[in-house]
């Protein structure tokens, strides 16, 4: 079994081309876990530069002002903005080890699809982009409108049955906890 911990979290990821209903899926995904008592962490990988604080708010003009570290925070929640100038493209795990993991169960990440951890692979046939699962060995599973064509390949989930995926999920962890 392919399994990938992370200060002893299990980490599985979501792969797709853009357009296929990753965030979507995930965001359906995250209610059902937490309903299950299960606590997510998730780390999104952006393929272009983004902001989360904007022109006249204090923080993005401290930013702009020069400081390499803004951390906002309230109450409710706290955000940490780190200018990053480095060109380079970022491993997953220089973002993992940002993470709170001591109060975190399963640590979902979308995208870094071409690094070697396990992965879910989101499919929509309408699409017709080619598969990842043939050749990436990390493809733990597959979630698909076109189960039947998939079925005896890799675990596959009807693209609408989030419960289904939940449960394959917390299958999959737990068995990742205790190999």
């Amino acid at each position: 079994m392919k399994t990938f911990r992370y200060r002893g979290t299990p980490v599985v990821g979501f792969a797709a081309f853009s357009g296929s209903g990753k965030t979507t899926l995930m965001r359906k995904l995250i209610p059902c876990l937490a309903a299950r008592g299960k606590r997510t962490a998730i780390v999104k990988h952006a393929h272009h530069p983004f902001d989360i604080d904007h022109p006249g708010k204090d923080s993005y003009e401290l930013r702009r002002a020069g400081a390499d570290q803004v951390l906002v925070g309230s109450g409710e929640r706290w955000a940490m903005i780190v200018e990053t100038p480095s060109a380079k493209e970022p491993l997953l795990t220089d973002f993992l080890q940002h993470l709170v993991t001591a109060e975190t169960d399963l640590i979902l990440v979308e995208g870094f699809r071409h690094m070697m951890f396990p992965k879910i692979e989101v499919h929509r046939r309408s699409l017709n982009h080619p598969f990842f699962y043939p050749e990436d060995h990390f493809i733990i599973a597959l979630v698909t409108d076109d189960v039947d064509a998939h079925k005896d390949a890799l675990h596959t989930i009807d693209l609408n049955r989030v419960e289904a995926l939940a449960d394959f999920l917390l299958e999959y962890c737990t068995a990742a906890m205790n190999p």
